[in-house]
């Protein structure tokens, strides 16, 4: 199964072509809060869930084009966002440093 599926996503990497079938999901509504009113459509977000080989493709290029833009070094220096080993918590830390720098060079004027 694996060589037809790395054929599929490579083939729609060369082409640039998306198959119908990736397209297509399945819509479940889900209530927004618990103990809303669930007679009230408004009530209600969509989940899409797509098919596992569109999800696949969908990996395969996020990590080509990280790949890319790492090498290139096209990333902004402080982007967290898309990033291996970049999480909320890096960005609350970097923060947390810089202001506590920044009151500390202050703090000595």
């Amino acid at each position: 199964m694996g060589p037809f599926i790395t054929k599929i996503i490579n083939n729609s990497l060369t082409t640039g072509y998306i198959p119908a079938a990736f397209k297509k999901a399945y819509i479940t509504p889900l209530v927004k809060k618990p103990g809303l009113d669930e007679d009230k459509a408004s009530n209600f977000r969509p989940v899409s869930s797509l098919s596992v080989l569109s999800k696949t493709l969908e990996r395969a290029v996020s990590r080509q084009l990280e790949r890319h833009l790492n090498s290139a070094g096209l990333f902004p220096s402080h982007q967290s966002a898309y990033r291996w080993h970049h999480s909320t918590e890096t960005v609350l830390l970097r923060v947390c440093s810089d202001i506590i720098t920044h009151l500390d060079k202050v703090s000595t004027h």
